[in-house]
């Protein structure tokens, strides 16, 4: 037996969120529960976080090169 509650998940996908049934079948469960809020509980970005991130990665000045690739 599944540990999915098939009906469950197909109402709140088809009503609740209003996909076909190609787009929910599609989904992934992980993707399934992000859609229905029930996520990894991480807290969204604030501005310190997005301070941090332009620190670690700036914008490139026009004509600077990528030399990752």
């Amino acid at each position: 037996m599944s540990g999915f509650d098939w009906p469950v998940l197909m109402r709140a996908g088809f009503l609740g969120l209003r996909l076909t049934p190609d787009q929910f079948w599609r989904l992934t469960p992980a993707e399934l529960r992000l859609m229905l809020g029930q996520g990894s509980g991480a807290p969204t970005m604030n501005r310190a976080g997005l301070d941090a991130l332009l620190a670690a990665y700036p914008d490139k000045t026009q004509g600077e090169r990528d030399d990752r690739s």
